[in-house]
């Protein structure tokens, strides 16, 4: 039991990270040439609706977890970018990231990463354009953020260097994390009997789904140290719409993310972000658990 345990630990933790860094290295890359100015230009549309979809494809190109978005997003509100595809931006870039998807399709497949994908997109571009429309947009505190220097302007230093230290930067904080998602996904793989999954989140439990993306919130365990947790949980039993809910919850609305959105937003604002994040992971979750 042991050894088995040791292998799928292993296994688990060497593939993941094998693919975490080179999706950060590219992604890194990627960000180099899509810089804050470009964003606003291209969410700064004449046709509205297309600024809603631009802010909902360029939020899945960028950072890889909620609070690394939150430095963006107070650039974007500071220089006076449009509110709507600004939230949609919110929304997706934690959900929609390339290194969110590409685990997904490796671990669960790649028909649940296309649903995925197609459902938080949908909500990514309704939330946004729900909350210009109801003028959440007066929510927004008084955002001042002072620019520094960018990469483009560090001549010196190839992009291919830059990416290989960001890929660094962003794979060293996140080791403990992984580390503990990978020993506790192999821990459910090995010693976690199915017949206590089945009974307790079993797919024919629809009540498990809110409670899965109210648990994900406080739980704050990056999406990519819970995607080997939520693909331990599917092989054992566990209602896949309930780990949706889970992996939306906690990588949408962390807690740490809550609270320094408190510096750019009303509590309003907070409240309704919450709520959407909610919405967002209970209704994924029933949808993706239907259609599946």
């Amino acid at each position: 039991m042991m050894g088995s345990f040791l292998q799928t630990f292993f296994t688990l933790f060497i593939e993941l990270t094998v693919l975490f860094i080179l999706i950060s290295f590219l992604v890194s890359w990627l960000q180099q040439k899509v810089t804050e100015d470009r964003i606003k230009r291209v969410l700064d549309r004449p046709n509205k609706w297309s600024g809603y979809l631009y802010g909902t494809g360029l939020g899945a190109l960028t950072p890889f977890c909620s609070c690394s978005t939150i430095p963006i997003l107070a650039g974007l509100l500071s220089s006076k970018a449009p509110f709507g595809p600004s939230m949609s931006f919110l929304i997706a870039s934690p959900l929609l990231n390339p290194v969110i998807v590409i685990l997904l399709w490796t671990l669960l497949g790649w028909k649940l990463t296309l649903y995925y994908v197609i459902i938080v997109g949908i909500f990514s571009v309704l939330i946004g354009v729900v909350w210009n429309a109801v003028g959440l947009n007066h929510s927004v505190k008084d955002v001042k953020v002072r620019k520094g220097k960018s990469k483009e302007d560090n001549v010196a230093v190839s992009k291919w260097k830059l990416a290989l230290e960001d890929a660094w930067g962003f794979f060293y904080p996140l080791l403990p994390y992984l580390l503990i998602g990978v020993f506790i996904g192999a821990f459910i793989y090995d010693f976690v009997p199915q017949d206590f999954i089945v009974k307790y989140a079993g797919g024919d439990k629809p009540w498990t789904i809110p409670i899965a993306s109210i648990i994900g919130i406080p739980m704050y365990i990056r999406a990519e140290a819970i995607l080997p947790i939520a693909d331990a949980l599917v092989s054992k039993g566990m209602g896949i719409g309930s780990v949706i809910a889970l992996l939306i919850g906690g990588a949408g609305a962390s807690i740490p993310e809550v609270v320094l959105l408190n510096k750019l937003f009303k509590k309003k604002l907070v409240v309704a972000f919450v709520l959407s994040i909610l919405t967002v992971a209970v209704s994924t979750g029933f949808i993706i658990q239907i259609i599946l």
